[in-house]
């Protein structure tokens, strides 16, 4: 089984994109299963039902997010209703609206997807490593043979750390957050298939998607700075895992930038 997981997919540009460019991807690759971190999508930050359908409508299965997930209040309800937009699930439960992992019936194979958030240098959340646990559990007691994990953080460290820490238990771990790709994609020992981070899926002349002066001003002048989504030529970042459905494990791994 093929399945590609997108770098944060940053405003119109970006969404825009990847509506251009992941059909072909998928025929090319024959990828089976699409994950895409939304919590950006929508122009200004955050996530809208409008962005998320546009995602969805562009061959994106399943939209993870993240620390910017609830900047956006008309998605408030979406969160509960569609199954397949997810939060980082160690959110506290019963304030929050949505869901830490979603199931895909792919017929043959149930593939359980599950989003976490560092704590290190963001919010001060639940521990991701216990929610990993009890979410783990769950995906296994639904029937889920194949189990990813989009891990949202800042630091590199807790990323290698919570991938070594589910090596084995989780078909794949992919950092998000950054949104600057790293080269470090690998299969751990235990056959999980890992990548501290996969990207961004947006404008290539900016500061992480954002325009270059604003960003610069910022940073100058330590003054509050509207910040605007940058324009131009754009770029996809993902990773693509090829999974065997029988054990569970990655058996290959390919990271992937199309510009």
């Amino acid at each position: 089984m093929n399945i590609l997981a997108i770098g944060d997919v940053v405003g119109s540009n970006g969404c825009a994109f990847l509506r251009a460019h992941l059909p072909q991807l998928k025929k090319l690759k024959g990828i089976d299963l699409v994950i895409a971190n939304g919590e950006n999508s929508a122009d200004g930050n955050g996530i809208t039902p409008a962005s998320a359908d546009y995602l969805f409508h562009s061959g994106v299965d399943v939209i993870t997010t993240g620390n910017h997930a609830f900047r956006r209040r008309e998605c408030y309800p979406l969160f509960d209703e569609e199954p397949n937009l997810i939060r980082p699930a160690n959110f506290p439960e019963g304030s929050t609206p949505g869901h830490g992992l979603c199931v895909v019936d792919m017929g043959r194979v149930q593939v359980c997807i599950i989003n976490l958030m560092g704590v290190v240098y963001l919010d001060s959340l639940g521990c991701p490593f216990a929610a990993a646990d009890r979410l783990v559990k769950e995906a296994q007691s639904l029937g889920a043979a194949v189990i990813l994990v989009d891990f949202h953080a800042e630091a590199t460290a807790e990323k290698r750390a919570l991938g070594y820490y589910l090596d084995g238990r989780v078909s794949a771990l992919f950092g998000t957050h950054t949104h600057v790709q790293t080269a470090d994609e690998c299969i751990l020992p235990q056959g999980t298939g890992y990548i501290t981070d996969v990207g961004m899926t947006g404008a290539i002349h900016s500061v992480l998607g954002v325009e270059v002066s604003s960003a610069i001003e910022r940073m100058k002048t330590k003054m509050p700075v509207r910040f605007t989504q940058a324009k131009g030529d754009a770029k996809m970042d993902c990773i693509l895992f090829s999974i065997d459905t029988a054990s569970g494990k990655t058996v290959e791994i390919e990271r992937i930038e199309i510009v």
